[in-house]
C-alpha cells in the first residue's frame, strides 16, 4: 500500500527561479480600458506591481526557509488502484496529546497544502477546555509536490483513495476529515467510501446541497415550499447566482479542454499569477491579502512538481465520471457545516441537513472561500466545538477524545 514515509524539504533549483526572474524581464502587458476596474478580470496595475515585486523584492528563499521551519514535510508512496504508485507530498504534525483526534485536511484549487499553514498550530494547541488533533494535510496528486497521475481516468474515487490509504499508512485507522473545494467533494467520497470503517465524521466549510425534492425528503420538500427566506439565505442566493454567471468561466476552460488552458500557464508566470490572483481575490471576504502572500501561493503553483497544468485535470475528469460514489447520495457519518457568507455557493443550511447528517453547524458573519487562510481561528473553533465535550461528534473516533 504504501512505503515508508520519506522527510521533505522543499529547495526549488537556482535555475527555476533564475528562469522565472528571466521571463518576468520578458513580460508583455495587455491594454486595459479606461475605468475597468474588476470587470474585466485582475486589474492591469495590480499586476504589474504584484510583477515587478516578484521580479526583484520577492525573497522566495526566505520564503521557502520559514515554509519548511513551520511545516514538517514528508513523502510516501500510495499504490492507486489501477494507477500504480505515486509519490504523495504531506504535512504530518502530532499533537503533544497521545490521544489527539487524527484529522485529513483536503485543499481545493487554487489553494494547496499551504492552506493548512495557519490552522495547524490552532489545531494541535493542547488544553483542557478543547481538544487536540493529530493532523495530515495532503497535496492532491498533481498539485505541489505530489507526484501527478500519469493516465487518464484519474477520479475523485482516485484521490478519495489516495487519502484514506495515507492516513491508513500513518497508523490512523480510523480519523475525521476537513475540506473545502474539492476537499469538500473527496472527503464526502471518502465518508461514502470508507465512512463508518474508517472516515468517522466529516466537516466542510463548503457545503452544497441541492433543495429538498419530494420523492428523497418530502416533509422537508413541503417546508422548502412554505417556509420563506431569510434576509440571510436571500444574500446567499443571490452570492450563489452571481457566482454562477459571472464566476465560472474558469470551470468551464478546465473542465473541458485544461490541456489547451495549461500551456499559457506553465510558460507564463504572469499568466498564472493573473489566472489565479483574481480568485483570490474575488472569492474572498475583502482579505488583505499582502503582495509576498500572493507570491508564495503563487510560487507554489509554478514550482510545483508537475506543473500548473497537472492542477487543472481534476475538472476534467469529474466532468466524465458518473461513478455512484459521486452521487446525490451523502455520507451517513456525522457531518459538521461553517458557512461563510462569501463562499462561492451558499445554499439555505435546510437543503444541506436535509441531504446530510448534519450534528454541526455555525454561521459566520464574514469570510469567503479560503476559510483555513482567512478566517483560521472561526475554523478551528468550530471543529474544536464539533468533536469537544458536549459535542455530538466527541469520542467519534474510538479512545481518540483530543482530550489530555
Amino acid at each position: 500500500m504504501s512505503s515508508a514515509a520519506e522527510p521533505f524539504t522543499l529547495a526549488i533549483p537556482d535555475e527555476q527561479i533564475a528562469a522565472l526572474r528571466a521571463k518576468l524581464e520578458l513580460a508583455t502587458f495587455p491594454d486595459e480600458l479606461q475605468d475597468a476596474g474588476w470587470d474585466y478580470g485582475a486589474p492591469l496595475a495590480d499586476i504589474k506591481r504584484l510583477v515587478a515585486r516578484w521580479k526583484d523584492g520577492y525573497d522566495w528563499r526566505a520564503e521557502e526557509k520559514r515554509i519548511n521551519d513551520e511545516l514538517p514535510m514528508f513523502t510516501t508512496d500510495i499504490d492507486v488502484q489501477g494507477f500504480g504508485n505515486l509519490n504523495i507530498h504531506f504535512v504530518h504534525q502530532k499533537s503533544t496529546v497521545v490521544d489527539a483526534v487524527p484529522l485529513l485536511f483536503v485543499h481545493g484549487w487554487p489553494g494547496s497544502f499551504l492552506e493548512v499553514r495557519k490552522i495547524l498550530p490552532l489545531l494541535t494547541a493542547t488544553s483542557p477546555e478543547h481538544p487536540s488533533f493529530h493532523v495530515v494535510a495532503l497535496s492532491l496528486p498533481g498539485y505541489g509536490f505530489s507526484e501527478a497521475p500519469h493516465q487518464k481516468g484519474f477520479g475523485i474515487e482516485q484521490y478519495a483513495e489516495v487519502g484514506n490509504k495515507l492516513m491508513l499508512a500513518l497508523g490512523y485507522n480510523e480519523y475525521v476529515t476537513q475540506g473545502g473545494d474539492w476537499g469538500y467533494v473527496i472527503t464526502r467520497v471518502i465518508g461514502n467510501l470508507y465512512g463508518g470503517k474508517h472516515s468517522k465524521a466529516w466537516h466542510t466549510n463548503f457545503p452544497i446541497a441541492a433543495p429538498p425534492a419530494f420523492t428523497k425528503a418530502p416533509f422537508s420538500f413541503m417546508s422548502f415550499l412554505v417556509t420563506p427566506f431569510t434576509a440571510e439565505e436571500k444574500a446567499g442566493l443571490a452570492r450563489t447566482a452571481w457566482f454562477r454567471s459571472k464566476g465560472r468561466g474558469y470551470f468551464a476552460e478546465q473542465s473541458t479542454q485544461p490541456q489547451t488552458l495549461g500551456y499559457g500557464l506553465a510558460d507564463s508566470p504572469v499568466g498564472l499569477l493573473a489566472w489565479i490572483y483574481e480568485k483570490l481575490v474575488v472569492w474572498t471576504d475583502s482579505y488583505p491579502w499582502t503582495d509576498d502572500e500572493v507570491l508564495t501561493w503563487i510560487s507554489i503553483y509554478l514550482f510545483s512538481r508537475a506543473g500548473p497544468a497537472a492542477s487543472l485535470r481534476i475538472y476534467y475528469e469529474l466532468g466524465g465520471n458518473s461513478s455512484s460514489s459521486i452521487s446525490s447520495v451523502g455520507p451517513t457519518i456525522p457531518m459538521g457545516v461553517s458557512s461563510f457568507p462569501k463562499e462561492l455557493l451558499v445554499v439555505p443550511i435546510a437543503w444541506v441537513r436535509s441531504a446530510f447528517n448534519v450534528v454541526f453547524e455555525s454561521k459566520h458573519k464574514s469570510g469567503g472561500h479560503f476559510a483555513a487562510h482567512e478566517k483560521p481561528d472561526e475554523l478551528v473553533g468550530d471543529l474544536r466545538k464539533m468533536f469537544g465535550k458536549g459535542g455530538k461528534a466527541f469520542g467519534v473516533v474510538p479512545g481518540k477524545t483530543g482530550f489530555a
